[in-house]
C-alpha cells in the first residue's frame, strides 16, 4: 500500500536549510499496523505528513496503492485523500463550533454523501465507539478521552483504507490511553491499515512493527510477534 524510495524532506529558509527526511526507504502493507519511533525533531510527523498526502517530499519517490504521488498538486493529493486516509491527532483537532455531530459528518460532506446516507454513516460509527449520548455537546464539553473518540469517529467514518495516528494518546490519561488504543487496534483487526507515531512503548506494543528514526533516517526495524 505504502512505499518510499530514497524519500528526503528538506526545510529551507533564508538562513538556514534542515534536512528532516535523509533517503528514507519504506514499505507498509496492506492490513499492517506500524509504530514509527524516535527523539522529538527525528522527522515522524514529517513522515506521516508525506505518508498522508499533506505534504509532498523535496526528492525520492512515494507510492499509494501502487500510484506515484511525489509530484501531486495540492488538489490532486486533496482528492486522493478523500475517503481513503484518516487522520487521528494529538491535539484532536475538532472544530470548537461544530457539535460532536457535526464534526464526524464533515468528511461525508466533502464526499458529497446523500443526507439520509450521512445520517446512517455518522449514527452507526458514533454508536461504535460509544459517544452517541454526546453528539449534541461542543467539544469544550468533553473529556480528553470523549474528544479522542470523536476524532476517530470522524477517521473512520468514511471507512478510509489507511489511518494515520500522530501521537493518538499523548493529550490522554492511562485509562483513557489504554482505550483509545484498543479502538485502533481493533480497527486493525478487521482490516484497516494502521501508521502510528508515537513515543510510548506500550502503544508502540500493540503494532506488529516497530521503525526506530533517527537524524532523519530510519536505523531499526523491529517486527514483532502479536499472540
Amino acid at each position: 500500500m505504502i512505499k518510499t524510495i530514497d524519500l528526503i524532506k528538506v526545510f529551507r529558509t533564508e538562513e538556514v536549510e534542515t534536512t528532516a527526511l535523509n533517503k528514507v526507504n519504506l514499505s507498509i502493507e496492506k492490513g499492517e499496523f506500524v509504530a514509527i519511533m524516535g527523539p522529538s525533531g527525528c522527522g515522524k510527523s514529517t513522515l506521516l505528513n508525506i505518508i498522508g498526502l499533506l505534504d509532498n517530499p523535496t526528492d525520492g519517490r512515494y507510492f499509494f496503492n501502487g500510484e506515484e504521488v511525489s509530484k501531486f498538486k495540492e488538489r490532486q493529493r486533496t482528492n486522493l485523500r478523500k475517503g481513503n486516509i484518516g487522520f487521528v491527532f494529538q491535539s484532536f483537532n475538532l472544530i470548537d463550533e461544530l457539535t460532536v455531530y457535526e464534526n464526524v459528518e464533515l468528511p461525508l460532506l466533502y464526499l458529497k454523501v446523500s443526507p439520509s446516507e450521512r445520517r446512517r454513516k455518522v449514527s452507526e460509527v458514533l454508536e461504535r465507539m460509544k459517544i452517541t449520548h454526546r453528539k449534541k455537546h461542543f467539544p469544550q464539553q468533553l473529556s480528553g478521552g470523549q474528544q479522542q473518540r470523536v476524532a476517530i469517529s470522524r477517521a473512520v467514518v468514511t471507512k478510509p483504507m489507511l489511518i494515520l495516528a500522530d501521537e493518538p494518546t499523548g493529550n490522554l490519561d492511562s485509562t483513557n490511553g489504554e482505550e483509545v488504543m484498543n479502538l485502533l487496534t481493533e480497527l486493525n483487526n478487521e482490516g484497516t491499515t494502521i501508521v502510528m507515531v508515537t513515543h510510548s512503548p506500550s502503544d508502540a506494543d500493540k503494532a506488529h512493527r516497530i521503525i526506530q528514526l533517527f537524524d532523519g533516517h530510519i536505523v531499526t526495524e523491529n517486527i514483532r510477534q502479536i499472540l
